[in-house]
């Protein structure tokens, strides 16, 4: 976490930069690696989280793979030593360009969204002479009860296939010479708390894995993705995902046959809370219902208030003052440019450094440069000058 000599730093730094707490992340790390271990379960981090070069290596070398959604993750998590058998990669639309990619990097599996795009996979191994192993993402129909864009196991949603479509599916896929199907893939959402909805997870999959074993279906994989939720409202106080309640509650419900290898898809939970944005003040605005401190932070440093209503806690670093209510704003030219229209900050003036908390996911990974705003810089607390 932050602490003087990091402000002090920050007082010398062009703002507005990310600031990320390897330490913190260490310690997430060594912590979800210790259930992996546990439970003798798999994880493939998912790089859509946070990219960072840095951050990939201490996950790589944590022992964890690779969740990819396009094909340019897929070619980041090989420039990043993580080992082809650890990669697995989902996405609904995946071009031909990025199926290739990820048949010459010999991939562990496919997550296969459609009927339409096995065939497309197949067709393509085929020309390529490659058996490509797919898994198929399973749509459970689960609400998980969080914000509907980053909901993704609803009949609604445009993700995975549904279980109606299973026999005509499944007897397509025994006319492919270039695909084998080795596994099943579930994701239901983003920034779970609610722990029930992994139990509800855990039945579901039981149900949906009968129907293949039934019909003389191996499934030598269980993916469940990811989705454990971070505690946005008190950062500091819980830094850390609940990883304890949340395996436990795996490793009671879910049924496991002989030989059945589980897997995971961790991101937010991994990453989360490692990261910071710094942002200076630039003005503090007096209103005639409420007061605004202008940032030079916007949403295209942090898009995800403006995207999804996200809640991100923030510090003023550089004040003692009588805490005091404040909406937070950046300079975009856009009505939606708001971090929070209520707040309770240190007192506040221009030039002060403002904290966001909770910014290490899906943070800068989706910076963008509207307005020609230049993206962000981050910097690490293992950088010398932090440490000195």
């Amino acid at each position: 976490m932050i602490n003087e000599k990091h402000t002090e730093v920050f007082k010398t730094l062009k703002t507005p930069f990310y600031f990320y707490d390897m330490e913190l992340l260490k310690e997430t790390l060594e912590l979800y690696t210790s259930y992996i271990k546990r439970y003798n379960y798999n994880a493939h981090y998912a790089i859509k989280a946070n990219a960072q070069p840095e951050i990939l290596h201490l996950i790589q070398k944590a022992g964890l793979g690779a969740d990819c959604v396009s094909g340019m993750e897929v070619a980041l998590a090989v420039k990043n030593g993580f080992a082809p058998s650890k990669i697995v990669y989902a996405g609904v639309g995946k071009s031909d360009a990025e199926i290739k990619t990820a048949l010459k990097a010999g991939i562990y599996s496919f997550n296969c969204e459609s009927a339409p795009e096995i065939k497309v996979i197949n067709d393509i191994a085929s020309g390529m002479g490659k058996i490509a192993k797919i898994s198929l993402r399973v749509n459970p129909d689960i609400d998980a009860h969080t914000h509907k864009y980053i909901s993704t196991g609803r009949q609604e949603d445009k993700f995975g296939i549904s279980p109606w479509e299973f026999d005509a599916v499944t007897e397509m896929i025994k006319g492919l010479k270039n695909v084998k199907l080795i596994g099943l893939h579930f994701h239901v959402g983003s920034q779970i708390t609610d722990m029930s909805v992994f139990q509800l997870l855990c039945r579901m999959v039981e149900q949906l894995q009968r129907w293949f074993i039934e019909h003389g279906i191996k499934i030598e994989n269980l993916n469940l993705g990811g989705g454990l939720g971070i505690d946005y409202q008190n950062p500091v106080k819980n830094p850390i995902a609940n990883f304890k309640d949340y395996f436990e509650i795996i490793h009671k419900n879910l049924i496991v046959r002989p030989g059945q290898k589980i897997h995971f898809e961790p991101g937010r939970a991994i990453v989360g809370q490692c990261g910071e944005i710094i942002s200076r003040v630039l003005y503090v605005k007096i209103g005639q219902k409420q007061k605004f401190v202008i940032l030079d932070a916007g949403m295209n440093d942090l898009i995800r208030p403006a995207l999804y209503q996200a809640h991100h806690d923030m510090e003023n670093l550089t004040s003692t003052g009588k805490l005091t209510k404040y909406a937070v704003v950046g300079p975009v030219c856009e009505s939606s440019d708001v971090f929070t229209k209520s707040i309770l900050l240190n007192q506040t003036q221009r030039g002060d450094l403002i904290a966001i908390h909770s910014a290490g996911a899906y943070g800068q990974v989706m910076g963008m440069r509207y307005n020609q705003k230049p993206l962000a810089k981050c910097y690490y607390s293992t950088d010398k000058r932090f440490c000195k």
